[in-house]
């Protein structure tokens, strides 16, 4: 069947298109690259012509928060009003691990806002929740540097491959609408400072990793659950951290 994925030129909607593909479906990516945009609505109706499922793993470009609420919530908007019109059957979103008990996080807030447009949507949905990507690592050790030091809480932290949460979009994209959540995590929970303090060793930077209990995580003040899944509740993937840190070392 031909299924769109919005996003599929980024990390994991290049890897679903992949999956995708491999599985014998027809993947089309779409982003402004190729001459669609969510925002604006531009070549929207072109590319979901005949399309069955839609995928949605795009981003914002910017994340300040009033930007950020209005493309997820836009660009929804936009996405559920072109798939009515194509008779698209199945609208796949990919979503965050604990977005709903960090309402001062304003990213959290949009993904918020776009799952409850799904949820009041006419278009059959599931929502693919996953936690945060080994690949955004360095990122948040950068985001959390202070001089030489990166500060963060001593809270859990259940980390996952972007190849593994591909895989469980792309799973999710070719099974029926669940019309609510699914939930995907790594395989074991660590300590948020202990995971990012033996990335840096493995690559050999030198900033101290400093647990800090009112260290913000993009502007929230973790808890020490806020991060991970209910214990039972996500399918858990396989790649473990200390491979994947070997092989991108």
């Amino acid at each position: 069947m031909k299924i769109v994925v919005i996003g599929g030129t980024g990390l994991i909607g290049s890897k679903v298109i992949a999956k995708l593909n491999d599985r014998g479906h027809e993947a089309v990516p779409a982003a402004p690259s190729t001459g669609v945009n969510t925002l604006t609505g531009e070549g929207l109706a072109e590319a979901l012509t005949a399309a069955q499922v839609v995928v949605d793993v795009s981003n914002s470009p910017s994340f300040e928060e009033s930007a950020v609420l209005e493309f997820f919530t836009t660009s929804t908007r936009n996405l559920l009003s072109a798939e009515g019109t194509a008779g698209v059957a199945h609208h796949v979103a990919l979503s965050i691990v604990g977005i709903d008990d960090l309402p001062d996080n304003g990213y959290f807030r949009a993904k918020v806002a776009q799952e409850q447009l799904l949820k009041k949507g006419p278009i059959p949905y599931s929502i693919v929740r996953a936690t945060q990507f080994f690949e955004f690592v360095k990122g948040i050790a950068d985001t959390a540097t202070e001089g030489g030091t990166v500060r963060l809480p001593h809270v859990l932290f259940q980390p996952m491959a972007a190849d593994d949460v591909a895989e469980a979009v792309a799973r999710t994209a070719v099974d029926a609408p669940l019309k609510g959540i699914t939930e995907v995590a790594g395989p074991e929970v660590v300590r948020f400072d202990e995971l990012i303090a033996e990335a840096l060793r493995a690559w050999k930077d030198p900033r101290k990793v400093v647990a800090d209990p009112h260290a913000r995580y993009f502007g929230s003040e973790l808890r020490e659950r806020s991060l991970v899944p209910v214990e039972g509740r996500a399918r858990l993937a396989e790649t473990r951290f200390e491979d994947w840190l070997r092989q991108s070392s």
